[in-house]
């Protein structure tokens, strides 16, 4: 086995966000289909890439196979997904493959794309995470902190402290 290597997320990988936003709402068992993340607005809207309002990903492959996916969209307001704060802050989605999870990889793709963001002059990077999901440490760990009032929603920002 090869290690993984990353390259940047295009619009063109709009079938591996389906699969990966799907991968992500079922996350402790099988709640929602492939049908509903291309058809409920509130999901599918996590499945596309446009460089052109700044959104930004990246991918993790090993022996030819995808392996992992980070995704930061800068979903509007009128489309806001679970975890806007704001305009100025996209939300950060995560996958990592079953058979890769719990070797670093997360983590890995979280803090190229956390370094993505500053180059970008991003300052700030939100999410939701589900309550029980063992992501939540991960994100705990890499100074995601919840935001006030939005914690039952799971709401969490990372915010560069660098100046």
């Amino acid at each position: 086995m090869t290690d993984p290597r990353t390259r940047a997320l295009t619009p063109a990988d709009e079938d591996l966000l389906r699969v990966a936003t799907l991968g992500n709402l079922n996350w402790a068992e099988e709640r929602f289909t492939m049908r509903d993340v291309t058809d409920r607005r509130e999901f599918a809207h996590y499945t596309r890439l446009l460089p052109e309002r700044g959104d930004l990903g990246l991918v993790a492959e090993q022996d030819d196979a995808v392996i992992g996916v980070a995704w930061a969209l800068f979903l509007p307001e009128e489309d806001a997904g679970y975890g806007f704060v704001d305009a100025d802050t996209p939300e950060l989605s995560l996958w990592v493959h079953a058979r890769a999870r719990r070797q670093g990889l997360g983590r890995l793709l979280l803090q190229l794309l956390k370094d993505e963001a500053r180059t970008r002059g991003i300052r700030s990077l939100s999410l939701s995470v589900e309550a029980g999901n063992p992501a939540r440490r991960l994100y705990d760990a890499e100074g995601f902190r919840a935001v006030t009032g939005r914690e039952r929603d799971g709401v969490m920002v990372w915010t560069d402290g660098r100046r």
